[in-house]
């Protein structure tokens, strides 16, 4: 699947991409990057709003995993997630989600094909300007 393919699959099957006008800039097997404009993903002080914070590093932790399985079968959800805001994001949002190392996710890939279910953690970084802001970490799990 290329960024393209995975930009429409989002902004179709969950629409909140799309009202954040959330953009697929990186789409390969072990990173994805999203985007979105601050414009219409701001708060009151004119700094990126917690809420599409938490909704962009969530998909690009889903779509992190959903591409990686490559199977248009599976059904990936968030089981539990948490967030750190450590500094705020002036400038449009780019999240940042990259596969762990490989072992683990052959492991992963393995669970998967033997009971049509895993689980996986996931970490998605947040920078403005070259420097960490935001640190989201999801449990995903993909079911058949």
């Amino acid at each position: 699947m290329n960024s393209e393919e995975l930009e429409n699959f989002l902004h179709k099957k969950i629409p909140v991409s799309k009202l954040m006008e959330i953009h697929v800039a990186t789409c390969s097997q072990n990173k994805i990057i999203l985007e979105a404009p601050l414009d219409i993903n701001h708060n009151h002080l004119a700094t990126a709003f917690g809420g599409s914070l938490v909704a962009i590093a969530t998909l690009a932790g889903y779509c992190m995993l959903w591409t990686a399985l490559g199977d248009s079968n599976a059904h990936v959800v968030v089981k539990r997630s948490s967030i750190e805001y450590y500094r705020p994001v002036k400038n449009n949002i780019s999240a940042l989600c990259s596969l762990p190392q490989s072992r683990e996710f052959e492991r992963f890939k393995n669970a998967f094909e033997k009971r049509h279910k895993a689980r996986m953690r996931l970490d998605v970084t947040i920078a403005d300007a070259g420097v960490e802001c935001v640190r989201f970490s999801g449990e995903f799990v993909a079911i058949i």
